[in-house]
């Protein structure tokens, strides 16, 4: 039987998880210490979730209520501590990593909005944010250029057709555990196709080209 509010949790805790991982990873790639292995990757994996509380004026924060949204960054972190010198060599983890959490927070947000009783399109944009707010965070702390402003990637458009497709099957009554792994599964192989071929949207003037990295 499908249970509305242990979808929510599951997501919720899944998405931390991936995003937590992807923001140790990044705080290993810049040799912080382990202390901010974990600061880092409970403000990328919790932060999406609090802007998104906030936003939907949802009361205290999910992770201020709940002790189960503490254990992932824990977890992430010692994982990242323990692991590594093993997994380092595979460069493209943090962004594999990076599209497991986009593909969850970007529905968990919208069923959030939906749950809190938002129109469809308030529900997009709040999934959204919850899938790209974490991302920005992280890559502000640690002194990088966001990955939402990168021009020669996307990374936004996945966040927009996860939650456009959530609000959608809900709306026809069709959501379960089924069509929810499959958006995940799309928005995710969106993520990684984009990244691998090179997508991009126009730049924000006509006439202008990307530069060389």
């Amino acid at each position: 039987m499908f249970s509305f509010d242990a979808a929510l949790l599951a997501l919720d805790l899944i998405g931390v998880f991936f995003f937590a991982v992807s923001g140790s990873l990044l705080a290993a790639r810049k040799r912080f210490d382990v202390v901010g292995s974990v600061l880092l990757a409970s403000l990328v994996g919790l932060g999406g979730g609090v802007i998104r509380d906030v936003l939907i004026n949802a009361g205290p924060p999910a992770v201020f209520t709940n002790p189960w949204y503490l254990l992932p960054p824990v977890l992430a972190a010692g994982l990242v501590f323990f692991l590594f010198e093993s997994v380092q060599r595979y460069t493209s983890l943090l962004t594999y990593f990076d599209a497991g959490r986009l593909a969850l927070f970007c529905m968990s947000g919208a069923l959030k909005a939906i749950n809190a009783g938002l129109h469809p399109v308030a529900a997009v944009l709040l999934g959204v944010t919850t899938a790209v707010g974490g991302g920005v965070l992280r890559d502000i702390t640690a002194n990088e250029v966001p990955q939402l402003f990168d021009a020669k990637d996307i990374y936004a458009l996945p966040a927009f057709t996860g939650a456009g497709l959530t609000v959608l099957v809900w709306n026809l009554g069709a959501f379960t555990w089924a069509t929810a792994l499959a958006i995940a599964m799309l928005v995710f192989a969106f993520r990684i196709l984009a990244w691998r071929r090179h997508w991009f949207v126009p730049l924000a003037v006509n006439g202008w080209h990307r530069q060389e990295s």
